[in-house]
């Protein structure tokens, strides 16, 4: 068996998120029936997270074990044509065999994305937020977010995890004229973490909430004191880090 790493771009419209289930359609399900179909085996994957529905990805892994070696340039082309157009694979990477796409993450990057101006090129690809907003007390607020620390506050209540515990190493908005998007980056995230974070931070920035409470709500480890999780269709994945040591090549790019 070889083990493959994936990278994988796609547009969570159409899709209730990454993980296959039961009566609706996920990612996860449409690429290993198009791999199984393309390899004629029966393929499982593994994602190096989960994204909610909606949410959309610029970049994630998966690893998949297969019985050949896939050396052929073809092999993506034909990849790409048994996807729907919506969903790309960009380039696959053999690794160790014991390379996990999932654990073997160090980090991994979010943005969401709002549009000040009503914009038709960004319908689904970004929230419309109408109101005016202080930007420079929500950094104030997002730059408490950074460090080790329990983030409980900003998790879904069911969520199957050991410790609410993340390391926060970039938290902060940036504005290029009408476009706003709140960058993310951590060891790890929690169910509809990165949501509620900006929902939350949206009240700081409306002057619904002080930074002040921003930090009382962070310390309260309780959802119930957060804002309103963001639209989903705002947040993109957008980058996740390997040990370069995990690598043996990248077979086709």
């Amino acid at each position: 068996m070889h083990r493959y790493f994936f990278e994988i771009s796609y547009n969570g419209t159409h899709y209730a998120g990454w993980q296959s289930q039961p009566n609706a359609k996920g990612v996860q399900e449409v690429v290993e029936n198009a791999l199984s179909k393309l390899l004629r085996q029966d393929i499982e994957i593994v994602g190096s997270g989960r994204t909610d529905a909606g949410v959309h990805c610029e970049q994630q892994f998966f690893h998949a074990d297969v019985d050949q070696g896939l050396d052929s340039i073809l092999f993506l082309g034909r990849l790409n044509a048994f996807l729907p157009k919506d969903i790309v694979i960009q380039s696959v990477h053999q690794v160790k065999e014991d390379a996990h796409a999932r654990y073997g993450a160090t980090e991994r990057s979010y943005e969401y994305r709002i549009t000040l101006k009503k914009n038709p090129f960004l319908e689904g690809l970004a929230l419309h937020y109408f109101k005016s907003l202080d930007v420079q007390t929500m950094n104030h607020a997002a730059a408490l977010l950074v460090g080790q620390q329990d983030f409980e506050s900003f998790s879904k209540v069911k969520t199957d995890v050991s410790n609410f515990r993340c390391d926060v190493r970039v938290a902060e908005w940036r504005q290029s004229n009408d476009l706003l998007v709140f960058h993310i980056t951590a060891n790890r995230f929690l169910r509809g973490m990165v949501r509620a974070i900006v929902g939350t931070l949206l009240d700081v920035g409306a002057g619904k909430l002080t930074v002040a409470d921003f930090e009382k709500i962070l310390k309260a480890r309780d959802r119930k004191t957060a804002g309103m999780n963001a639209a989903p269709y705002g947040l993109f994945l957008t980058r996740v880090a390997y040990p370069e040591s995990l690598f043996i090549q990248k077979t086709i790019a």
